[in-house]
């Protein structure tokens, strides 16, 4: 008998222990927390995969969607067994992992008299008897065995690359692959159809794959026909379209401005070129459409449209035309008796023959019509009234028209004096070659860039026995040797030809330049590519090209600089430098390195208002503090000279601090 549960009749449960943790009744599996189920663990049912070192996820998460497929056959007894005893039926089994179910489907075969596709529906299938309370796992599954679903044996003989992978990560091995035997009727249909098919089959035409793969994509040639034979013909600029989907082309005409063609839409319509067009007159009835037969769905390929024609051809014209193989930039093709050139092609046709047949080179050639030839006017000779130009300008028109030269306008605006820019080139000359008596005479030669005119004026000197001042008004100098009365412009000394050391013509007087203001130096030196004889790196690699006399050339430089300087006057280095080069570096060549490598001199102020310079800065600051200098003068003459040296003058009116320059101070006690 039981004792009633009251105080004092009970026994306590923890007697003895010392952990009174609470009692667990679920716990997390497969990604979820389940109940525990009472009594010791069951086997289960369902397939067991080995999980990895983080993997948690339960099976019908992790494999979500993923399918193993098997091809299987079995050998079906036959009612009828007069014509055939079995048939060999083939199955595709999937397995899914996720829920460890089973779908049995078979192929559809053409004229096959017996129900196909889905010959069991996706579940849970148990095993054969005696385990029927057990059902398939994935462990259950390989290469060549049988297996039995509700009595039907299944033979399974192959995978898919992704079911083998699948089988030997989790550990089955993979017997060999088998072969499914063929089917004995469907060898017979074959052999029937075989038969009666006639040898030449029908003529199939696959419309809507082209139509998807092609549609919308077009080849662009860009095309020449020449047809400058014909009268009044030219040359003519096309654009060729072959469309893919249909292998038909088009053709339009680009007409140029002013051409006077009339525009029309399409200089070919949309249509299959034939390449050997135009032809001779056929008989009736030999070009005629085709018969259609049927429109088809379904025939050879699944939902594939398409259409059959008459298997005998009666009505078909034998013809070739032009496909896309035989387009390529330098052919040229028959356009109905027209010789059509193609020149070049857009991005996408090159695209796609470099896909599709590898093609790499696309080499354009010219589209455009080679550019008529230019005939060249005959003008008159001049005539000796007025200027060149405007007697040129009169032969131009039948009324002349007095137009201003804009270029000339815009060059000499360009050029024209502008601040410190005065855009003159100025040397200094002497007349050469014309007189004794004139040989000496100095002259000073103005080049303006403005308009490229030239003018020469001679300094007054005194018992010359000449007057001096203007040689030559401001004008344009005429290059010698010219004819005077003649068609063409004559041709004008340009800056170019003014450099140091040149010999010119001015109206049949020779100058030779002796030298060139510093303005003019600096022009010819900042424009290096008008002034070839300014080009500092010409002119020194005319002295690297003389690298024989390098040791011979330090020599003659130690034995001048004896005191180490680094330095030598001017007239000793020329000398130098034009016998080592032996005449091959001219006098602006030489002057531009003298230029470029020279010390400056440091500007001394000179003249006679040097003391009004040095009161002017006096008076600026009001400097009074001249008794100071005394002072240290009548210091630093002791014996009462009343002289000092200019260096201890200078030293002292520095240590005054007089508010004077250093050069006006030198210049001051030098003088």
């Amino acid at each position: 008998m039981s004792l009633p549960v009251l105080p004092g009749y009970g026994f306590e449960r923890y007697v003895g222990e010392d952990k009174y943790k609470r009692v667990l009744v679920s716990e997390v599996q497969h990604g979820r927390r389940e109940m525990l189920p009472y009594g010791p663990k069951k086997k289960p049912n369902h397939s067991a995969y080995p999980s990895g070192a983080e993997s948690t996820l339960p099976a019908w998460v992790a494999f979500d969607k993923h399918v193993l497929a098997f091809d299987a056959y079995e050998e079906a007894e036959m009612d009828d067994k007069r014509q055939e005893e079995y048939r060999i039926r083939r199955y595709k089994i999937y397995f899914y992992p996720e829920d460890d179910t089973i779908e049995v489907i078979e192929p559809f075969v053409e004229n096959s008299g017996l129900p196909q596709g889905t010959f069991i529906r996706r579940h849970r299938i148990p095993l054969p008897p005696p385990n029927v309370e057990k059902f398939y796992t994935v462990f259950d599954f390989n290469i060549n065995i049988d297996v039995v679903f509700y009595a039907r044996t299944f033979k399974i003989y192959d995978c898919n690359p992704f079911t083998k992978n699948f089988l030997r990560k989790i550990g089955v091995k993979l017997n060999p692959p088998g072969k499914c035997p063929d089917d004995p009727y469907t060898k017979m249909r074959r052999e029937i159809l075989d038969f009666v098919q006639p040898l030449r089959s029908y003529e199939y035409f696959d419309t809507l794959k082209d139509f998807l793969n092609y549609e919308g994509k077009v080849l662009r040639f860009y095309c020449m026909w020449d047809d400058s034979g014909s009268v009044f013909g030219d040359y003519r600029q096309l654009i060729l379209h072959y469309f893919l989907y249909d292998g038909t082309i088009e053709i339009k005409e680009l007409l140029p401005h002013n051409s006077g063609r009339d525009p029309m839409p399409f200089f070919l319509e949309r249509g299959k070129l034939p390449k050997y067009a135009p032809t001779g007159a056929h008989q009736p009835g030999d070009v005629t459409d085709k018969i259609v037969l049927n429109v088809y769905n379904g025939y050879k390929v699944s939902r594939v449209h398409g259409y059959l024609f008459d298997k005998y051809k009666e009505a078909k014209l034998e013809q070739e035309f032009y496909k896309e193989t035989d387009l390529k930039i330098g052919a040229t093709i028959n356009v109905w008796g027209r010789k059509v050139l193609l020149c070049d092609c857009d991005e996408f046709t090159k695209a796609y023959y470099r896909t599709k047949y590898g093609i790499q080179d696309f080499n354009s050639i010219p589209c455009k019509p080679p550019s008529p030839p230019k005939i060249e006017r005959k003008f008159p000779p001049y005539t000796g009234f007025g200027s060149e130009e405007d007697s040129l300008r009169s032969c131009l028109r039948l009324v002349p028209v007095v137009r201003p030269n804009v270029q000339a306008f815009k060059k000499c605006i360009e050029k024209d004096s502008f601040d410190n820019e005065s855009n003159t080139l100025r040397f200094f000359a002497k007349m050469t070659k014309h007189k004794s008596a004139t040989a000496d005479r100095l002259f000073v030669i103005s080049y303006f860039l403005g308009n490229n005119t030239i003018s020469v004026f001679e300094p007054v000197e005194k018992n010359s026995g000449y007057t001096g001042g203007l040689f030559l008004k401001r004008i344009r100098v005429k290059r010698p040797g010219q004819e005077v009365f003649k068609s063409e412009l004559s041709e004008y000394i340009q800056p170019e030809e003014l450099y140091i050391g040149s010999t010119i013509n001015v109206n049949g007087y020779l100058f030779t330049l002796l030298n060139a203001d510093e303005y003019t130096l600096r022009f010819m030196e900042e424009n290096p590519d008008k002034f070839p004889y300014s080009n500092l790196e010409c002119a020194l690699q005319k002295l690297k090209a003389e690298k024989s006399k390098a040791r011979e050339i330090k020599q003659i430089f130690r034995a001048i600089d004896c005191d180490f300087t680094k330095m030598m006057d001017y007239n000793t280095f020329r000398n130098i430098l034009m016998n080592i080069t032996v005449g091959r570096l001219g006098e602006q060549e030489f002057i531009t390195i003298v230029r470029h490598y020279g010390v400056p001199e440091k500007p001394c102020p000179r003249g006679p208002n040097l003391v009004s310079m040095a009161h002017d800065e006096f008076r600026k600051i009001f400097f009074e503090d001249f008794d100071k200098l005394i002072n240290y003068c009548q210091y630093v003459d002791q014996e009462k000279k009343t002289k000092l040296p200019s260096k201890f003058i200078e030293t002292l009116c520095k240590s005054a601090r007089l508010p004077l320059s250093n050069e006006l101070i030198h210049s001051l006690v030098s003088k």
